[in-house]
């Protein structure tokens, strides 16, 4: 190509682009006389407690017509008194910036624009003689012709909220934080930790209304919490329940005749009420039973969505359990379901699964006994280190000097021990330590496809001092375990597995089901799938 040449293809793109250019400045847009429209003709946005935040909710507007078109107003209905917040493709209104009214919204042929809805609502300023309240509002299309509308609807719900006293100082926020006696030595030592001990008024926990708590809740030394049956309990980030040297927690909840509903069931979970959230592990932090709490119990509970569902210390050398659970789930904890340190822990007919870590670890030794049980790990939103069922004697600190706890008694019956890795069960001790268990009856998922475990005496399954009727490698032939559905069906081979006399000692399952005939082993009895 001579310079000549080159001089006219430089020439020829140079005019296009300043054609390009001018062309974009004359870009027309006509007022909208034609309908829009819509990715939905109701927004509904999910439950919201009263002064809570929604999630972002979008609807998409569409300008199906050849021309550009010109939106002269987009607004809410009820005005400035909107509870509804919007965002239209990025901008908040020309006005205050509160997103409440737009003016002359650009959108060009066949394309479309997004417009974003949030709520907060103050139920009390609505409708306080009811504990929940539909609210809607709507979003007004004006254009020359007409006028279009996309309705918005979100159920508010009243609750009881516990949180933390707050003062200004220094023009910042200080947030009251709890002082607690970790040694048992009758001194409160101060922490960190954002939160308040419960009032005397407080600690009866009813299904009136639903309880939201930031921060921790605390039970003081002398003091009991007694939640009663369909209570709902939601926690903000970083919040949970702590149970203090000498206090008390007791979750008595009861059978639920519809599953659905779970109108008798306690319910631990997060303040977040959208679907999106209903599973998503770590919303919250943990409930912490402290060295020195007495007998806590936990019945027809589900604690969901914790970073750590129960934490439990000291305690082993109690005349009764410091945690009892008994018809329990403890579903998507980040870290783990129930994390036990040289403590003592009673469970029956209880579920844990989908845990970050393990979804029962009893270390540092004490007293377990768990019967009719299904601990189980199909977590699936990462690796894990460790295995369904963690149980060891042993605890090394930063400093690499260890510690043994001579106490170490576990009993294990009639239960399943299973996941989605090749090895669910770890047992373990340091040197020449004693360990005194025995599993009877029970499920273990165990595939040492590397042999790693062959000369190791506590995986010697054939050894009847601590293993009776084990059964390895089995198919559990569970519902939808990803989904925490742990019931079996016909097809299992965990089926009349499990021995009488722990069965009569739990003899009906989680669902109130005998199975005193024909014990299964796990929480649940099986059930018919139809094919």
């Amino acid at each position: 190509m001579n310079k000549y040449h080159l001089i006219i293809k430089i020439g020829f793109f140079t005019t296009i682009f300043f054609l390009w250019n001018s062309c974009d400045d004359e870009i027309k847009f006509r007022v909208n006389d034609n309908l829009l429209e819509f990715s939905k003709d109701t927004v509904y946005l999910d439950t919201v407690f009263t002064n809570i935040g929604s999630s972002t909710y979008n609807l998409k507007v569409y300008n199906n017509s050849d021309d550009n078109i010109l939106i002269p107003e987009i607004k809410l209905a009820n005005g400035e008194d909107s509870y509804y917040r919007l965002n239209v493709d990025g901008l908040y209104d020309q006005d205050n910036g509160n997103g409440k009214r737009f003016e002359n919204i650009e959108v060009l042929a066949n394309d479309s624009l997004y417009i974003f809805i949030e709520t907060t609502i103050d139920i009390n300023e609505i409708n306080s003689n009811q504990n929940s309240f539909l609210y809607d509002d709507k979003i007004e299309f004006l254009s020359l012709n007409n006028s279009q509308n996309v309705e918005l609807i979100t159920l508010v719900k009243d609750a009881i909220f516990i949180y933390p006293n707050r003062y200004e100082e220094n023009q910042q926020y200080v947030y009251e934080t709890l002082s607690i006696d970790f040694d048992g030595d009758g001194i409160n030592e101060e922490t960190d930790i954002r939160g308040r001990y419960l009032n005397n008024d407080e600690l009866i926990f009813t299904n009136e209304k639903p309880y939201v708590i930031y921060g921790y809740a605390a039970v003081n030394q002398g003091d009991e919490l007694e939640i009663e049956k369909g209570s709902r309990i939601h926690f903000h980030e970083n919040s949970g329940i702590i149970i203090t040297n000498g206090g008390k927690i007791k979750a008595s909840g009861e059978f639920s005749i519809d599953q659905n509903v779970m109108e008798n069931e306690i319910i631990f979970e997060g303040d977040r009420l959208e679907p999106s959230f209903e599973n998503i592990p770590g919303q919250w932090g943990v409930i912490w039973l402290l060295d020195g709490s007495l007998d806590n119990e936990f019945n027809y509970t589900t604690i969901k969505n914790a970073t750590v569902g129960i934490y439990t210390s000291g305690g082993q050398d109690n005349s009764d359990y410091q945690l009892n659970v008994s018809n329990v789930k403890i579903l998507n904890s980040s870290n783990f379901g129930i994390l036990a340190n040289a403590s003592s822990v009673n469970a029956e007919n209880t579920i844990i699964n989908k845990s970050g870590q393990s979804s029962f670890a009893a270390t540092y030794g004490g007293r377990y006994n768990i019967n009719h049980c299904t601990i189980s790990n199909y977590w699936n939103y990462g690796l894990r280190q460790y295995p369904s069922l963690l149980l060891n004697n042993f605890f090394i600190d930063s400093q690499e000097n260890q510690f043994v706890n001579e106490t170490f008694e576990v009993i294990i019956s009639n239960s399943i021990i299973n996941g989605n890795q090749n090895i669910e069960f770890l047992i373990e001790q340091l040197d020449d330590s004693s360990l005194n268990y025995k599993v009877f009856n029970t499920y273990i998922k165990f595939n040492d496809i590397s042999n790693y475990f062959t000369n190791d005496m506590n995986y010697d399954f054939s050894n009847i001092e601590k293993y009776e009727n084990p059964y390895l490698n089995l198919t559990p032939s569970f519902i939808d375990p990803f989904n925490n559905d742990l019931r079996i069906d016909q097809n299992s081979e965990l089926l009349n597995l499990g021995n009488i006399n722990f069965a009569e000692i739990t003899p009906f399952d989680i669902l109130n089901f005998s199975r005193l005939n024909s014990p299964d082993l796990g929480a649940y009895q099986h059930i018919i799938i139809q094919d």
